[in-house]
């Protein structure tokens, strides 16, 4: 017999309660997604423990060097959660689009049962060969479409990953292939969209006028996104939870962002950010499950393959629901790591191939990694690097008979810098303290996003 825990109570709640929450009897597509959610948390939660040992079994795993006796741990488990998610979408698909599927039809995509007619222009037909349609009941072949390119962009990311984690492909060849997984984004986009202006501020509006159309640039730019995206959280990761942790908060921003339209009746953007509810809410189910294990003191490792999966998911929600510049206000620590990190990246200070912070085995925590010089910085990096150790940006350590030489600096990545400023922690409290500041960030830029938008444009597209 299955002992009743509160655990299987839990799990065995959730996949009920999310059973009814997708045959909710008001049919709507979003308390279904919510279902969704709700289901594919407890599916994730119980596999992950299941498939793991399979994980170990054909050399997917890693050793916990922040731990004492470096346990072996399973690799690769955000594969079960994008697997996991990407079927969810799938069943999703009759949901979302369920008020459409009638029984009736008159070819074309027309869906005619129980429809008033109502529309000026398809009532005016005088034609009795031809069904009187409203054009509100059409079926909504762009809306599939996008729906599909999103999935189709999800799937390349997943092979991505796993193709990363499988191979340990270099950062140059893999680099840019998140734009060419984000091709039939681009190209929905155009087809459905094909917005590329972008509002000038008022202080310009007068040489410029209200909007700048940007044409191939941003396309571009939206192609950038994708590949920032998908390789920052890769980048600012190496702590029990973070690569999971700052999803979910980033995730549950855009959720709030999303809302901020959906209380604001008769918006137009409303289908666009319930698009974007759509794909993220089942995403913080599988997320939540995948933390559980990921959380301090880990059970299993994420792998590349979530981190590309998710910063997918941010830059599909992103572009395909028209706020692909609010996006980037969700990234600012993700920015800022990269930024800093930028001296080391480009090779002005030596980057050794894990940067993670070094743990102690006598006090059980984490302190700030060293990048040894090979050599003395020039006179303009030696200013630089003193300059920063003065602001408390970075750590330096001297030859113990000549201050004047620089050895070792502190590897730049935020979460070295958060250690910088408050010394050795425990690995979950980092984690915590980096996911606060991610929240505040975040809730300070949607403030400020919906405030002072109509001091800098004129207005706020709210």
């Amino acid at each position: 017999m299955i002992a009743i825990t509160r655990q299987n109570l839990v799990l065995t709640s959730s996949f009920l309660l999310g059973v009814g929450l997708i045959i909710n009897p008001a049919q709507s597509a979003l308390i279904s997604s919510l279902g969704f959610a709700l289901l594919s948390y407890s599916v994730t939660y119980v596999l992950i423990p299941r498939l793991g040992p399979s994980f170990v079994k054909i050399g997917l795993f890693g050793k916990d060097l922040s731990k004492k006796n470096n346990p072996v741990l399973p690799e690769t488990m955000g594969a079960i959660s994008a697997i996991v998610y990407l079927f969810t979408m799938y069943f999703f698909i009759p949901f979302m689009f369920y008020k459409y599927l009638v029984t009736i039809t008159s070819g074309g995509g027309n869906r005619d049962e129980g429809l008033e007619l109502t529309d000026p222009v398809l009532s005016s037909s005088n034609s009795t060969d031809i069904p009187v349609i409203s054009a509100s009941r059409l079926f909504p072949h762009n809306k599939l479409a996008t729906y599909l390119s999103a999935i189709l962009c999800l799937q390349s990311m997943f092979v991505l990953g796993v193709a990363d984690d499988l191979f340990d492909i270099r950062w140059r060849n893999k680099f840019f292939l998140p734009a060419i997984a984000s091709i039939p984004l681009l190209i929905v986009y155009y087809v459905d969209f094909g917005v590329t202006k972008v509002m000038v501020p008022a202080i310009l509006q007068v040489y410029l006028g209200e909007t700048v159309d940007l044409g191939l640039l941003y396309y571009g730019y939206m192609a950038a996104v994708a590949i920032f995206c998908t390789n920052c959280i890769n980048i600012y990761a190496g702590v029990n939870g973070l690569e999971v942790g700052q999803s979910i908060v980033i995730a549950l921003l855009i959720l709030a962002n999303d809302t901020l339209y959906l209380i604001n009746p008769g918006h137009p953007a409303i289908e666009s950010h319930l698009f974007s509810m759509y794909l993220l809410l089942p995403f913080l189910g599988v997320s939540f499950a995948l933390l559980r294990y990921n959380w301090w003191p880990a059970k299993c490792f994420v792998g590349d393959t979530y981190c590309y999966f998710a910063g997918m998911v941010f830059a599909v929600v992103g572009i395909l629901g028209h706020f692909s510049k609010t996006l980037l206000l969700f990234f600012i620590p993700q920015i800022f790591n990269f930024v800093y990190s930028v001296p080391q990246l480009f090779g002005l200070v030596v980057c050794p191939r894990h940067r993670m912070p070094r743990f102690n085995a006598k006090t059980g925590l984490l302190e700030v990694s060293r990048a040894d010089l090979v050599a003395p910085p020039a006179k303009w990096l030696d200013f630089l690097l003193r300059i920063l150790a003065k602001l408390r940006l970075i750590a330096i350590w001297t030859k113990p008979d000549d201050d004047k030489v620089i050895v070792q600096v502190s590897n730049m990545t935020a979460i070295n810098l958060c250690l910088v400023n408050m010394g050795p922690l425990r690995e979950d409290r980092l984690t915590m303290v980096l996911m606060a500041v991610q929240l505040f960030t975040g809730v300070v830029a949607i403030v400020l996003r919906h405030s002072l938008a109509s001091v800098i444009f004129g207005k706020d597209n709210l």
